[in-house]
């Protein structure tokens, strides 16, 4: 039993890593097979890991509505909502009636996401706003250099985005470099600047950083170091 819990995931996870980094770095063909016959595997077990999903959502909503704890209605919407959606997926037949005329016919399925998916996930994207808004008001207070410069990039971020940027830019005073045409106040400019140098530049080095984490986590999963996956904490 311990062997299955522990030697196991440790030998499957050495075996698997091994088999994607020669696939890539020392090609062949025999490799090749290999990896494809593992993701054919990763797939069904894929397959059975959502089965075991939604099992376990529909366990801890029911559980959540027999034991009538805080927020239990939710879970009805959550139940109905997957019970609809899943049977809309699964029907054979589509309902043209529920199509709009300047849209293609569409089935049942296609119709709930359009008029209900899509529409309720707009309406949680732009609730976000509002808590952007109020995180940016405090964190863009000039307290310091660094919160100052980023209070400055703001301001020329949203300034240039809206159509009041141009206004200003246009009705400042131009003058010629070469043959290109520049304003003493130039938002567009400013702002391509802004995302194409200093944003570019911190993005990619976060991105670097996160890479290299991603390669060193993986060496230790690999070679048995690092076991938080098998959820025994070390």
């Amino acid at each position: 039993m311990i062997f299955l819990k522990r030697q196991l995931p440790i030998i499957i996870a050495f075996v698997a890593g091994i088999m994607m980094w020669i696939r890539y770095y020392i090609p062949s063909e025999v490799s090749t097979n290999l990896v494809d016959g593992y993701l054919e595997w990763v797939r069904i077990i894929v397959g059975f890991a959502a089965i075991l999903g939604i099992l376990s959502l529909l366990q801890h909503h029911m559980l959540k509505i027999r034991m009538k704890r805080p927020g239990f209605a939710f879970s009805y919407v959550t139940i109905a909502a997957f019970i609809m959606m899943t049977a809309a997926g699964f029907l054979p037949f589509a309902f043209p009636g529920f199509a709009e005329k300047n849209m293609e016919t569409g089935s049942l399925f296609n119709w709930l996401y359009e008029y209900t998916f899509i529409p309720m996930q707009a309406t949680m994207f732009s609730v976000l706003a509002f808590f952007i808004a109020s995180a940016a008001f405090r964190a863009f207070r000039a307290r310091s250099m660094e919160a100052t410069l980023l209070l400055v990039a703001a301001i020329i971020m949203m300034v240039g985005r809206v159509p009041i940027g141009d206004l200003i830019s246009n009705a400042t005073p131009a003058f010629m470099i070469g043959q290109n045409e520049y304003h003493l106040i130039d938002f567009e400019e400013w702002t391509g600047w802004l995302l194409n140098v200093p944003n570019a530049a911190a993005k990619r080095g976060i991105l670097l950083g996160v890479y290299l984490s991603q390669i060193a986590i993986s060496i230790r999963i690999i070679f048995g170091i690092e076991r938080t996956y098998m959820g025994g904490g070390d």
